[in-house]
């Protein structure tokens, strides 16, 4: 990972910046004047100086900042002149922009600033958007505005060329000032002087949706409390051009934009703002939503955002992190109190988190921050030495510090007078210097707890006595909000004084006098009172926002309101801080330090800061700890006793004198004997531990039967391991699936059990010959429905699921998979496999369930359950058809441009594969790339493919400027870089329970969810044809699910989703993203009246939709799940959308409103896992949104579809299950505890906190 750069400002307004490859902080050696604040990205930082002008700071590079200054010269053709500059008074100007509107001489061009310089002239350009022009760069047309070439003909009338001049960025690596104007309200004077200076910026957005690379946002507030936003920030434009007010309800004293579309701001009377509405074509928002402070008694004084995460700090200077916080909802949910006492915070990169602690004005780093849990772990301060203190020698001050005691001559008052009482001054006498000496500062500080004890009153300050006048910095970062917090409150916080006052005045004590008021303390820092105290922060549990953080009096809260309360006082010293010192931080900025919790950082072993800051780790309850065991207890106990049941017999068995299988296995073979036989076979099995590779294994199958008929079994692998002889088992029927996983080298399946479908790490093995493993699934897949009772072709009621490759499996529903109390967990959930190769598949309860192929054919469910690999088995041959599928294969030639010879086949070194797969990882040529599985076989010869997205030219070639980007079908000067994608076409064939309907190819269906009592003479199926048709299909039955005919539906454009609710309200998805219902759908008008448009989520293209009893779910291009709100009767299409998820593929709806996903990017044991069935848990009709999400099998599936299950769940008396007492809790309990509610997704609606992190996957 390249290094990048942490900023911070000390108190002396001197900007100091600090590499992630480095342990120095090293000083701007440029910045002539002290700044107040920094803010940072990778590529530049800005800052605020103290003459409140705003100042750039560009990182330099290789790569020159050069921006392209344009305008065209037009010319008309008459009879005498021929083309000259006399135009028409309709005509554009003469020098004009591209759109003729604006006149642009070229004289009108100016420098920006003095930061830019020109690189050269004027020239005409020759090669206007791809398209060269003639020799002198003209290109003609019949008339303005039209379509230009570079051939003049006889009827070209009009003729234009385009001027150029570069200028380019010269002020890298120094702060250059910006102009300070913003826009006029008089067209004809673009720019004016702003009103008032800056008091805070905050700089972002570089990550908004569909923004253009480099662009940026910069948000600023002056000190008259107005927002400000900087227009035009480019990569090639790092200036911007103009301020722009933002109108706001109050008056802002603090800003922060993070790095997508979060802008929070603090209001004067501790409040917070938040910004909507931004995005690309709206960067600066549309409106303000007020949010209240974590605490309603202590204002907000700082906030600051990232791309889910905010935080901020309130007047106490305690430090809040907000819940809940995702694009698609900015406000979030609620406050959570964290660990320490901050006077500042920054989010970075990554949502890190770094702040300075009010105690001792370190920079500190959040540890442990990560997508799974952005509230971190810890914090721990950055210490590592400037590079000015190199150059210094230590002094015996400095070499206290070195020790630990790096606070030796400071001061805190902490009452509100701010003053030094009588002990205070004989204790800085006895220091001689006005400091305390290593030795006595036990002494001392146990002299001034005694003394102040005993005064119990607020002690006068001695005005005789001769007090050493201390040298205040200049706060420069922070005292503006430190005055206006103050004044916020009416009062002037007097803990440590003016915040640029020369000296402390000593007639502040008598103000301080009153009930309630806690005696002035001489606090010295833990470098002075080593022995005597720990650290100063401690591990404390997690905060609600309701609970009552102020302790002590009410009046104690003004105290520490100001940011500048937490400022230090040197007495007797010349400076703040010496060389050898740690230095006092005003401000710091990770907006630019590319850091994660993996990123090995060497800031923390310094010796200075090792005695006084210690890591903060958040502590774990006694009581969570006993509910955590106490619930694994509860799941040992279940699982022993449920295998102890089944397994019963087992005795039995071996004492009829049949043995359990021997080790010495040869040839596969089976045998017989009394209730138990046994197969054995010699397979591979992949071992997944490291080193992992595939070893010969020893595989056994060994099933019996009860006495009361019940089938069960045992699979063992036998395997050896450093010459020692070891196995494994899994019992039968704790098996959940048999997937066959075929590729070119190995004929491999994969065994899951449930523990295994949580991990997504199945048990893998590999047949020598392909017969073998078929014969394997075979008698493995009977053997594991025999064991849970499961005979004959599936149930009306089944939940159907389509892999990635086109395998079928389906599941039979219990009750208890839709329990509201105790459903039965996804992972137990048993799938078998049903012959045939489908991409999609839709079913109903009435039995009538339909396919559509890879190649866009329709199949109808037949009735049967056999086929595939399911071979010769009794009644598994009925209904079984022969079936065929087809699809493409694509591979891309990517080349890219050289001076000499054009594109060719020579990429970089750093490039793609020249013959690749789409991510241009793997590469793919023409003579060895194989089709999917060896079941397919080629019918087609490679061949261009043009209907690629995006567009192709003559060839079929897509260009851009690099790989991977954003490519499009013609050519122009930018574009280094092309690829083109080329096809082929394989064919397999199967078997299975499925008959084609010709004749129309479809995209997708939908079919009539209902109950299983229901009675419909014909079944409403409605489809999508592969050119975006709406078709409703005519006489499907029961009997005949096929159907009789098809009938066409008119629309306006092609769609690609569609999908039909118990209700008959029909929605469908455009390919252009946008949303329609159908009205007047009933049985007696099966196929309506017309379409009404429904407005997508915002910014968001929506790919699939799927609606259920009451509800209507959608999922749009970026995996985002949406949820329609305002469904009723009588106002069918709703009224907005809320998001719920990210990261999903296919979402369905049952007849009950179930809600079941295919979800990407599930955390597994071992990596990430892309395909898995996942379940909406709490889902009820007054909360169709349900609560959490449960995931099952995966990855790798690509479908599912639950809208056949109506199964209901058994009805469970509330009254009965409060009244039910502890020891009779067993009897509502189901076989297996389910495991708490998991969430494989970030949701809106389900928060699970831990450590104070509202997480998902």
């Amino acid at each position: 990972m390249p290094s990048s750069l942490l900023w911070a400002v000390d108190v002396y307004g001197r900007v100091y910046s600090l590499s992630t490859a480095c342990q120095l902080w090293e000083q701007c050696r440029d910045a002539h004047l002290e700044f107040k604040r920094v803010t940072s990205v990778q590529q530049c930082c800005w800052g605020i100086a103290c003459d409140h002008n705003i100042y750039l700071n560009v990182h330099a590079s290789d790569l020159p900042i050069r921006y392209q200054e344009e305008t065209f010269e037009n010319q008309r053709w008459n009879p005498v002149d021929g083309f000259s500059d006399r135009l028409l008074p309709s005509d554009r100007w003469q020098w004009s922009d591209v759109t003729g509107l604006e006149h642009q001489p070229l004289e009108s061009f100016q420098l920006p600033s003095e930061s830019w310089e020109w690189e050269g002239d004027w020239y005409a350009d020759e090669n206007i958007g791809g398209e060269p022009t003639d020799k002198t760069g003209w290109t003609y047309a019949i008339d303005f505005p039209a379509t230009y070439t570079k051939d003049k003909k006889w009827n070209s009338c009009v003729r234009r060329r385009r001027w150029i001049r570069y200028r380019r960025y010269k002020a890298r690596d120094t702060w250059a000032k910006l102009r300070a104007c913003i826009q006029s309200q008089v067209p004809s004077e673009p720019t004016g002087p702003l009103p008032d200076p800056f008091s805070d910026i905050s700089c972002g957005g570089w990550e908004v949706s569909e923004e253009p690379a480099g662009r940026l946002s910069l948000w600023a507030v002056s000190l008259q409390g107005k927002v400000w936003f900087r227009d035009g920030i480019r990569h090639d434009n790092p200036e911007g051009t103009v301020w722009e007010e933002v109108s706001i309800p109050g008056e802002v004293v603090q800003i922060s934009c993070g790095p997508v579309d979060l802008v929070w701001a603090v209001l004067w009377e501790g409040q917070l703002l938040v910004r909507e509405g931004i995005g690309r074509d709206c960067p600066k928002g549309s409106s303000w939503v007020v949010v209240d402070s974590p605490s309603p008694d202590v204002g907000t004084i700082h906030v600051a955002v990232g791309v889910n995460v905010v935080w901020a700090i309130t007047k106490d200077h305690k430090v809040w992190f907000r819940r809940g916080v995702n694009s698609h909802n900015p406000c979030g949910s609620g406050w959570i109190g964290m660990v320490g006492e901050m006077v500042m915070i920054n989010v970075g990169l990554n949502d890190q988190v770094w702040g300075i602690n009010c105690e001792d004005r370190a920079v500190y780093f959040r540890q442990g921050v990560t997508s799974s849990e952005l509230s971190g772990k810890a914090w721990k301060a950055v210490s590592v030495p400037r590079d000015s203190d190199r150059s210094h020698s230590s002094t015996s001050n400095g070499s206290m510090h070195s020790a630990g005691c790096f606070f030796g001559g400071e001061v805190r008052i902490q009452s509100q007078g701010s003053v030094l009482s009588d002990v205070d001054s004989d204790s800085e006498r006895a220091t001689g210097g006005g400091l305390l000496s290593e030795p006595e500062a036990p002494a001392a500080v146990a002299a001034l707890d005694a003394a102040s004890a005993a005064s119990g009153a607020v002690a006068t300050s001695n005005a005789d006595v001769d007090i050493p006048k201390p040298r205040i910095p200049k706060v420069t970062s922070d005292s503006f909000i430190s005055e206006l917090v103050s004044d916020r409150e009416g009062q002037v916080s007097r803990r440590d004084g003016p915040p640029s006052g020369p000296s402390i005045p000593e007639e502040e004590g008598a103000e301080g006098d009153g009930e309630g008021k806690a005696p002035p303390t001489l606090v010295l820092s833990s470098s002075q009172s080593i022995g005597l105290q720990d650290p100063q922060w401690s591990n404390v549990d997690l905060e609600e926002a309701q609970t009552h953080l102020a302790v002590g009096p009410p009046g104690e809260a003004a105290d520490t309101c100001s940011l500048s309360s937490v400022a230090t006082y040197h007495l007797g010293l010349e400076e703040l801080y010496g060389p050898d010192e740690h230095p006092l931080w005003a401000w710091v900025s990770g907006g630019g330090c590319s850091v994660d919790s993996h990123t090995q950082l060497n800031w923390y072993n310094s010796t200075g800061m090792a005695s006084s800051t210690q890591s903060m780790s958040l502590s774990i309850t006694p009581a969570q700890s006993a509910a955590w065991r106490k619930q694994i207890f509860e799941q040992l106990s279940e699982r022993s006793k449920r295998e102890m049941e089944n397994f019963r017999h087992y005795e039995q068995a071996i004492e009829q004198n049949v043995s359990a299988p021997s080790e010495d296995v040869g040839e596969a073979l089976s045998h017989r004997k009394g209730s138990v036989w046994v197969k054995k076979g010699a397979m591979q099995w992949w071992r997944d531990w490291k080193p992992p590779k595939w070893v010969d294994v020893r595989f056994a199958l060994e099933q019996f039967s009860g006495v009361e008929g019940n089938k069960d079994g045992i699979l063992f692998i036998y395997y050896t391991f450093n010459e020692e002889k070891k196995y494994l088992h899994a019992f039968v029927n704790e098996v959940t699936i048999l997937v066959p996983v075929l590729n070119d080298t190995k004929h491999t399946f994969a065994i899951y059990t449930a523990e295994r479908t949580k991990q997504r790490w199945p048990i893998r093995l590999a047949a020598p010959t392909e017969l073998e493993m078929h014969d394997w699934l075979a008698l493995l897949s009977v053997s594991c429905c025999d064991s849970r009772g499961i005979h004959g072709p599936p149930s009306k009621q089944a939940i159907w699921s389509v892999t990635c490759k086109g395998d079928i499996f389906v599941s039979e529903p219990t009750p208890e998979l839709e329990a509201s109390l105790y459903p039965t967990p996804c992972d137990q959930m048993f799938w078998r496999q049903v012959g045939g190769h489908l991409r999609i598949i839709e079913c109903n309860s009435l039995g009538v369930v339909w396919g559509v192929g890879y190649d866009h054919t329709a199949w109808v469910y037949t009735g049967g359950y056999g086929g595939g690999f399911i071979q010769g088995l009794a009644s598994s041959t009925d209904n079984i058809y022969t079936q065929t599928d087809v699809k493409s294969v694509y591979i891309y030639e990517n080349q890219r441009w050289n001076p000499v010879t054009g594109y060719a086949n020579k990429g970089l070194p750093t490039d793609r594969y020249m013959w690749s797969d789409a991510s241009g990882l793997h590469e793919c040529t023409k003579a060895n790339t194989k089709p999917p599985s060896p079941h397919w076989t080629w019918v087609s010869d490679w061949a261009t493919d043009y209907s690629v997205s995006g567009g192709t030219d003559r060839e079929g070639w897509q260009y851009a400027a690099d790989f991977p980007a954003s490519y499009h079908g013609h050519k122009t000067l930018k574009d280094f870089v092309r690829r083109r994608r080329w096809a082929r076409k394989c064919k397999l064939a199967t078997t299975g329970p499925w008959l084609e309907v010709p004749p129309i190819a479809l995209s997708d269906i939908t079919i009539l969810p209902c109950g299983a009592q229901s009675t419909h003479e014909q079944v409403p199926l409605w489809a999508i044809s592969n050119k975006g048709d709406v078709l409703v299909r005519l006489g499907v039955t029961t009997q005949t699910p096929a159907g009789t005919s098809w009938l066409h539906v008119g629309t306006d454009q092609p769609f690609k989703s569609i999908s039909i609710g118990t209700v008959h309200q029909v929605w469908a998805i455009a390919r252009d993203g946008s949303t329609f219902y159908r009205g007047s759908v009933s049985t007696q008008n099966p196929a309506g009246d017309c379409w009404y448009h429904i407005p997508p989520p915002a910014k968001q293209k929506l790919k699939q939709v799927s609606v259920g009893r009451t509800s209507v779910y959608t999922v749009d291009e970026n995996g985002n799940l949406w949820y329609r709100h305002g469904v009723t009767p009588s106002y069918p299409q709703g009224s907005t959308w809320e998001h719920i998820s990210n990261n999903v593929r296919k979402v369905s709806l049952g007849p009950l409103d179930q809600v079941w996903i295919i979800a990407d990017k599930v955390q597994g044991s071992h990596s990430l896992s892309c395909g898995t069935v996942c379940r909406r848990l709490g889902v009820q009709p007054m909360e169709p949104k349900g609560q959490s999400w449960d995931y099952g099998i995966g990855g790798g599936w690509d479908h599912i579809t639950v809208r056949a299950n109506s199964t209901e769940a058994p009805r469970i008396s509330m009254a009965a299950a409060v009244a039910v007492p502890n020891d009779g809790l067993a009897q509502q309990t189901p076989p297996r505890s389910p495991l708490p509610p998991r969430s494989p997704l970030p949701t809106r609606s389900q928060e699970s906190e831990i450590n104070g992190d509202a997480i998902g996957c």
